[in-house]
């Protein structure tokens, strides 16, 4: 997830903005740059690679040119400081200086920083084209750069910002700055997170608090559909409109590593509540047309075998295995090639029946889980070609595969995944729906339907999440003492009912199963008796029956039945003591949102229980050994 930072006052802009770059680092990124105005010009630096890259850069450049005044207190002559600064997750473009943000019209005025997605950059692109504007990098972010600039003939860089966000579509939040403006920036914010830190003649903008928390603890909140204006003396919220909005300053009371937290007690919650922003991040470019997914990015497979590939076998392990498996249910039933998924740890001593023709894709959140890639390896040298699935740019899966699909989840620092994997699954919906298309077996109506479905996932996410751990804290309470669970599901269900499970087994240290319902019979029914709680997947699917005949073969051995539904079934509640409801989509789309309540309950139950749900015993984020 990108970082965005700002200044504005009489202190060292570049300084305030590498001490606030350092402080997103945590979000993950793959390049840096800083604008800053000096002498009625703007100055910029960016560079691949780590904020020390940025520094070199900067250091180099102040070596060639004769370093600007970089410290301490402005003197009585000097102008106000203004400046802003970026890390960035790559979506549109390369990993390169020239894709790199910030981003500057033609005539090097306006510069921008942008987090999140223009989606429809093309077609303004076009026209701006033909305006004579010229472009320097891949991006859709430079767009809002060069529409800022044709609007600023009309007024100054509020009303031009106004004018160019009426023009944006997408979820995105920005910053812009003009060298004939000094002592101002301007911000506008799209359903990605803005905030502002109130300073004494200095102000600060960035896309969370802790770029500017060692500075000043008053801050105040951007909203969705907002304009700030920020100037050294003060901060004006407005509508698009230009209608004066009234916002409150609040004074937070955090520490370093709560700043680092969003507030949330723990990364985890953080992560979890991150989510809606990741799927948006891994969908929004990938979506923007009506009937179809574009896939055809740099580092993507060539669309040619795709169309080609009559088999396909996906390795992983752990999470990366469930958001396999949701994969092999949706492009079976979209694409109708067969899919096989395999645990990598396994597979790799196998002696598999490959070659040319077959698509293995490793699925990989970190790029570097040994088995998987040990298991890619050998798929390459049978002749199949491997596809990576990975949420690390540069990680070694990026080198050992003929093509990637990044998952943007952003850097994800508690052990137990939970963004990481709804961004998998995203990817694995994508590619799916792309298969389709390539081989003729979805009409465009049906397409548009899961595609339209698709995109509400982010906002369907966030409705669910509204409450939910208060809904779910009495469950936890309840069943927190447990010994032993069972989870249950069928089809689409049953990747979701092995990821629960397993958020369960890592973070609360709770003796935990989970089964295909059908197999009830065959053995796990023995386990239950009257102490148990059975976790039943029970959202809409063509074999809701069966599930809702295996919830009532659970009660009648005496179980605890929480079921996950989807909202507007009623039949459920009479089967299980407790429902967790989710948003209804396309029942084949349900897993995404199902996961939710059971990564909260794992979470709620774990913390009942007074247990470090960032670093669980044993566990380790990235698993670079056998």
């Amino acid at each position: 997830m990108c970082g965005i930072v700002g200044y504005v006052g009489t202190r060292s802009a570049q300084e305030l903005l590498l001490a606030g770059l350092q402080k997103l680092e945590y979000r993950g990124y793959d390049s840096a740059g800083v604008s800053v105005l000096r002498d009625g010009a703007i100055d910029s630096v960016r560079a691949v690679g780590n904020l020390s890259h940025l520094e070199d850069a900067i250091a180099a450049r102040q070596g060639t040119e004769g370093a600007p005044n970089a410290g301490g207190t402005a003197t009585a002559t000097q102008e106000v400081a203004t400046g802003i600064g970026h890390t960035r997750w790559a979506t549109h473009g390369r990993v390169n200086e020239e894709n790199a943000h910030p981003h500057f019209d033609t005539t090097d005025r306006v510069h921008v920083v942008v987090n999140g997605i223009v989606e429809n950059y093309m077609a303004l692109k076009q026209g701006l084209l033909a305006d004579g504007c010229v472009f320097t990098s891949e991006t859709d972010a430079e767009v809002i750069a060069h529409l800022i600039r044709r609007h600023l003939a009309d007024g100054d860089l509020v009303t031009a910002v106004r004018a160019a966000y009426a023009e944006l579509q997408g979820h995105y939040a920005f910053v812009a700055m003009n060298a004939d403006e000094p002592g101002l920036l301007v911000g506008a914010r799209k359903e990605c997170p803005l905030v502002i830190g109130r300073g004494d003649g200095e102000q600060f903008i960035a896309s969370a608090i802790p770029a500017f928390l060692k500075e000043t603890r008053d801050v105040q909140l951007i909203e969705n559909d907002e304009i700030v204006v920020v100037r050294p003396d003060g901060v004006e919220l407005q509508t698009p409109d230009g209608t004066p909005i009234d916002r409150s300053v609040d004074r937070v009371d955090w520490d370093e590593e709560a700043a680092e937290k969003g507030g949330f007690e723990t990364f985890m919650l953080k992560e979890i509540h991150e989510q809606a922003d990741a799927v948006a991040e891994t969908i929004a470019d990938r979506t923007v047309r009506e009937d179809g997914v574009d896939l055809d990015e740099p580092g993507a497979l060539d669309e040619e075998l795709l169309k080609g590939v009559k088999r396909i076998v996906v390795v992983a392990c752990g999470t990366s295995y469930h958001a396999g498996l949701i994969g092999r249910y949706t492009i079976e039933e979209w694409a109708r090639v067969p899919v096989e998924v395999e645990v990598a740890s396994e597979y790799r001593y196998r002696n598999p029946v490959l070659g040319q023709g077959d698509l293995v894709i490793g699925i990989t959140q970190s790029g570097e889980t040994a088995d998987t890639l040990a298991a890619m390896r050998l798929a390459r040298e049978r002749g199949a070609t491997v596809l990576a699935v990975t949420n690390v740019m540069g990680s070694q899966a990026t080198r050992d595969a003929d093509g990637v699909l990044f998952t943007r989840a952003g850097l994800e620092i508690g052990v137990a995944a939970t963004k990481t994997f709804l961004c998998q699954v995203a990817v694995m919906y994508l590619l799916a729906l792309r298969l389709a298309e390539l081989q003729g077996t979805m009409d465009a109506p049906r397409r548009r339907e899961l595609i339209a479905d698709l995109k509400r996932i982010p906002h369907a996410i966030a409705e669910l999440l509204e409450g939910e751990e208060e809904r779910i804290q009495p469950v936890a309470e309840r069943f927190g003492p447990s010994s032993f669970f069972l989870y249950i599901g069928r089809h689409i269900g049953l990747p979701v009912a092995l990821e629960g499970a397993l958020k369960l087994k890592e973070i609360s240290y709770i003796a935990t199963d989970a089964y295909a319902a059908g197999e009830m019979k065959h053995g796990p029914i023995a386990l239950l008796d009257e102490a148990t709680p059975v976790v039943a997947v029970a959202t809409d699917s063509p074999v809701l029956d069966k599930v809702v005949s295996n919830m009532q073969e659970v009660r009648a051995r005496g179980a605890h039945v929480i079921a996950v539904a989807t909202e507007g079934n009623t039949e459920i509640g009479e089967h299980a003591e407790v429902v967790l409801r989710v948003p209804k989509l396309d029942w084949m789309l349900q897993p995404i949102l199902a996961v939710i309540p059971l990564q909260l309950l794992a979470y709620a139950i774990a913390r009942t229980r007074g247990l470090n749900v960032d670093q669980p015993r044993n566990l380790a984020k990235t698993v670079t050994v056998e």
